[in-house]
């Protein structure tokens, strides 16, 4: 899977929200001023060139639809943050969060909660 760039991911989230969609569509959900279609529909086709999106041809334009699961990127794409910055360890990048408080003490509860419920399944 080859790694987007941050325009990439944005134009993805906008596509994993929509499911189905033209670049107009993608357009649309941009805070203003939007980038210009033409920018839009270039990152559209890298998207695709890559394979994350699949065209279909809808008269003279295309609908595009994701080719790949956003909780499959996601799960991709932190195996790599946690192997390259965290020695392979998510007890580590657990850790280096609460050390720098950006997690509290009730989210590690929750956490610990939803790793036993996950169990019990």
């Amino acid at each position: 899977m080859e790694k987007l760039t941050i325009q990439e991911e944005e134009v993805m989230i906008y596509i994993w929200e929509l499911q189905c969609c033209f670049v107009k569509d993608i357009v649309a959900k941009y805070t203003q001023p939007a980038p210009p279609y033409t920018t839009v529909a270039s990152i559209v086709k890298n998207l695709e060139r890559k394979g994350y999106i699949t065209p279909k041809r809808v008269g003279n334009t295309y609908q595009y639809t994701p080719a790949i699961r956003e909780n499959e990127y996601k799960r991709h794409f932190m195996s790599g943050v946690v192997r390259n910055y965290f020695e392979n360890s998510y007890k580590e990048m657990v850790s280096f969060f609460a050390k720098d408080q950006k997690i509290s003490t009730d989210d590690l509860k929750d956490i610990i909660d939803l790793i036993e419920k996950g169990k019990e399944d």
